[in-house]
């Protein structure tokens, strides 16, 4: 598999699958800039979300992943940011089309809505699926214009 450079970010509700994620990463050979928080005591998402998608925009990293309980205010956050497509996904499924479809280059997950085995599987397909182009690449324009 591709090794990749990737920012995370979560606020308080998403710090623990965060923790998780980061260690997984790194074991296996990704590198990863993490924007924080750096404990489950309450904080701001948008504080630690933004530096995550504005490191994706600027193409300081190849892809981002954040963290939230839902993860719903964390994709809106990223995806405010030109030429992020932050997708929400909850299952294995949903993080391929996220990837295949629309080129997603910024994963949200909600650690309250999935479980920690099911984050880590979905990190990973998301990271393995390739965007298919085709069809798709007309549309990502058109987003991204």
């Amino acid at each position: 598999m591709k090794k990749f450079s990737i920012a995370i970010g979560s606020d308080h509700a998403g710090f623990a699958y965060k923790e998780k994620i980061k260690a997984m990463l790194l074991s296996e050979g990704h590198t990863v800039r993490d924007c924080g928080t750096t404990s489950d005591a309450s904080c701001d998402y948008p504080d630690f979300i933004r530096p995550v998608a504005i490191a994706v925009s600027k193409g300081e990293v190849e892809r981002g992943i954040v963290l939230g309980g839902s993860g719903n205010g964390e994709a809106i956050v990223a995806n405010r940011v030109k030429g992020v497509r932050c997708g929400l996904c909850w299952t294995e499924q949903v993080a391929i089309w996220n990837r295949s479809h629309n080129d997603g280059n910024c994963l949200s997950l909600g650690q309250r809505t999935i479980s920690e085995e099911e984050a880590l599987k979905i990190v990973k397909v998301w990271l393995e699926t390739a965007f298919e182009g085709g069809r798709h690449l007309a549309r990502i324009q058109k987003i991204d214009a």
